[in-house]
């Protein structure tokens, strides 16, 4: 039997629904007593139970702290050009999710904003951000707080197809998927954007002509490197110029106050951004 911890990095398989877990935990049984006891001592990781001929086979997903956050700090980090703020969250949430057992964390942004002693703001971006990047991905947004899957380093498309082609010498096979594309990189992609929008600029909602649209980054590119059609909607070009570097909700706030949206049209914008950035808004690629 091959020791896996040599290579530094735990080594993931395909469970039966095609889930990305570590193959020492496909298979691993557990007695039903021993496992109520570790979740009572809070030490058992990621236990979701799969029926199989009518019998409970719990499996559990256990992740290696010191290889994760060498994969972190060495891949996901430089690969996506974090910043620091982006890096501190991401890690944070890795710490009280993957760490700890869970595939999906329920947060609010002022806790983590008090946990890692910054202001609401600005983790409110970072969030936005790994959620551009696909190192988050964001379930459900409410008031009462943020439903997330946090994303090991190998499940993250862009790192995982570079990592896979760094170990194994070959280029990543040339399967496109949607989460992959860059939808500035050519004229075909750029309209996809701008039919989803309907031929209305997503902020002020105003009807605009093929002359007189332009796409812009939701999160200002100067502080994301990502061209995903979660971060790109179709605007006229007075918003496109007057929004600047401000975040999106900033900016709509602003139109509100200058009485160029309505109360229900601000709220349905607001709704639209969580939905895009849950990647529920996605363009149709032509073949």
């Amino acid at each position: 039997m091959k020791n896996n911890k040599l290579s530094g990095a735990p080594v993931f398989k395909n469970d039966e629904e095609g889930a990305a877990v570590p193959s020492h935990a496909l298979g691993t049984r557990l007695r039903p007593d021993e496992e109520n006891e570790r979740y009572r001592k809070g030490t058992a990781c990621c236990a979701p139970t799969k029926e199989k001929n009518g019998e409970a086979r719990p499996y559990t997903l256990k992740a290696d702290a010191g290889a994760l956050w060498k994969q972190i700090e060495d891949v996901v980090v430089p690969q996506l050009g974090l910043s620091v703020i982006d890096h501190v969250v991401y890690s944070h949430l890795v710490r009280h999710s993957l760490l700890e057992g869970k595939r999906r964390l329920h947060f609010s942004i002022p806790w983590l904003a008090r946990n890692i002693r910054l202001s609401v703001c600005p983790t409110r971006e970072a969030v936005r951000r790994l959620a551009a990047h696909g190192a988050l991905r964001l379930i459900e947004r409410s008031k009462a707080g943020h439903v997330a899957e946090v994303r090991l380093p190998e499940e993250i498309r862009g790192v995982r197809a570079k990592t896979m082609e760094a170990r194994n010498g070959t280029q990543p096979t040339s399967v496109i998927e949607i989460e992959d594309v860059d939808f500035l990189k050519s004229p075909e992609l750029r309209r996809t954007i701008h039919e989803r929008e309907g031929g209305r600029c997503f902020y002020c909602l105003r009807r605009i002509t093929p002359r007189m649209e332009c796409l812009d980054h939701v999160v200002p590119r100067a502080k994301v490197r990502c061209n995903s059609y979660r971060n790109l909607v179709s605007a006229c070009m007075e918003c496109n110029s007057q929004k600047g570097e401000r975040s999106a909700e900033e900016y709509l706030r602003w139109l509100f106050r200058e009485h160029r949206l309505g109360a229900a049209e601000l709220k349905d914008r607001f709704r639209k951004l969580e939905l895009l950035a849950a990647g529920k808004l996605r363009p149709e690629i032509k073949n």
